[in-house]
């Protein structure tokens, strides 16, 4: 941590200073670096996962479920249900905002139903597709960044082309979007995590998410991956409500437009969560169509104690607040740090989420990456910069997404004490001539 106090740190913008003033600046800040080093910290900012303590408030799940039939009188251990249990879906519906018809409940990871949807257009083509996208000349796909590294991999390891387009505190930037779908037909699909996006935290307005499911495409069967993944993840009382996209995309004439995903792996057990996918009706008996060849039935077992825990839509809002009071100080102690150590300088710039499990944080151009390699030389594991961008490339190295949901809060502010000096160091060095 710098040497300076938040009372006696000088707030003039690093850029407007004196050579000999940032030569002051950047030897105070080499000073602190070396003191951060020598406290052998041994600190992990790298993934979103739930600490343990949010683990901990899910273990009633484990002497789970009470007896083995549905409300249905369906024996859970057996066979078959491939949509999964209805009174699952329809709790889960209600807080999707779509109809139990339109919801499949599956096995633990979305990630996996995303992955699923993905092939089959690719092996078979979707509801409205004039062919399987394997025939296409080729398949694009348009990414809002920073965003989710998962999605930009699963699309690299299947060989589809991503164009990308900015993230914005409203969502993606729609204009730029209409405008890539509009006439090119290889352009297939988008990612969106639609509700304190990944790593941004931006929450995509009922407007944009009007113009996303109403805009023309030259490719007939243009899909909106819409991952929502954590749509009731408040960091505060002000809890965003997530666009109901599938009723605009019918509204629009493009029922088959959207698929949407999210899971219970960050509201009970990351391991052993229950996920789901929403769509039009026709979606649904597509997806399922497809499934029926590589399932008898998802773990019912597991989905029938999830509903006996939550027992209703409200149970599942109110463990989500017992959530939010282990995760909202670390969000707080995340700011805290930056804006204490950095605030002014003119040197970064970081999201204020409202939800969600990231901060992403902007250093300036060409630094995240040195940046990333003093945090870890210091202790501190940040995740790769560039890693919210397809193929991990940022062309401007800004970039840098913090996670600090799984830590301590001891550990979250100690980490971001560093991550700041380490900010600090990296953008005295690049605005010094003959460093930068």
């Amino acid at each position: 941590m710098s040497t300076e106090t938040a009372a006696t740190v000088d707030r003039t913008p690093l850029a407007q200073r004196s050579p000999d003033e940032l030569a002051a600046y950047l030897a105070r800040q080499r000073t602190a670096y070396d003191g951060l080093k020598a406290r052998g910290l041994r600190l992990d900012l790298t993934r979103g996962k739930p600490s343990t303590a949010q683990l901990d408030l899910s273990d009633a799940l484990l002497a789970l479920p009470d007896g083995v039939r549905d409300a249905d009188g369906v024996d859970v251990r057996n066979y078959g249900g491939l949509a999964g249990l209805r009174e699952i879906r329809e709790m889960f519906a209600e807080l999707l905002w779509v109809d139990p018809d339109q919801v499949v409940a599956g096995g633990a990871s979305s990630l996996r139903m995303m992955h699923d949807v993905l092939v089959q257009h690719l092996l078979h083509g979707g509801v409205d597709s004039p062919r399987p996208w394997r025939d296409e000349d080729r398949v694009t796909f348009v990414c809002p960044v920073p965003g989710y590294d998962r999605h930009f991999t699963m699309l690299a390891s299947y060989g589809i082309e991503m164009v990308t387009v900015p993230m914005r505190d409203d969502g993606p930037d729609v204009a730029a979007v209409e405008a890539l779908v509009r006439d090119d037909p290889s352009v297939k699909g988008m990612w969106i995590v639609p509700t304190y996006a990944n790593p941004a935290g931006s929450v995509v307005t009922q407007e944009v998410a009007s113009r996303l499911a109403s805009m023309p495409t030259a490719a007939p069967d243009f899909r909106i991956f819409w991952d929502n993944a954590y749509a009731l993840h408040h960091l505060t009382e002000d809890e965003a409500k997530s666009a109901d996209i599938l009723s605009l995309a019918a509204a629009a004439g493009n029922p088959h437009r959207p698929v949407a995903f999210a899971s219970t792996s960050k509201i009970t057990y990351a391991g052993a969560g229950v996920a789901f996918l929403a769509g039009s009706r026709e979606t649904v008996r597509w997806y399922l169509g497809h499934q029926q060849f590589a399932s008898i039935g998802p773990d019912k077992v597991n989905q029938l104690r999830h509903v006996q825990f939550f027992g209703s839509a409200q149970g599942v809002r109110d463990h989500m607040v017992e959530h939010r009071a282990i995760l909202a100080p670390k969000f707080a102690a995340v700011d805290a740090a930056l804006t204490a150590e950095l605030g002014g300088l003119g040197v970064a710039q970081w999201t204020h989420p409202r939800g969600g499990y990231f901060v992403s944080l902007d250093v300036l151009e060409g630094c995240a990456s040195r940046v990333v390699a003093l945090a870890e030389e210091a202790g501190i594991a940040l995740t790769p910069a560039g890693a919210s961008f397809p193929h991990g490339e940022d062309p401007q190295d800004r970039n840098i997404r913090l996670a600090p949901s799984f830590p301590e809060l001891g550990e979250v502010e100690t980490a971001m004490a560093g991550v700041a000096t380490c900010v600090a160091l990296a953008a005295a060095e690049r605005l010094t001539p003959d460093i930068g």
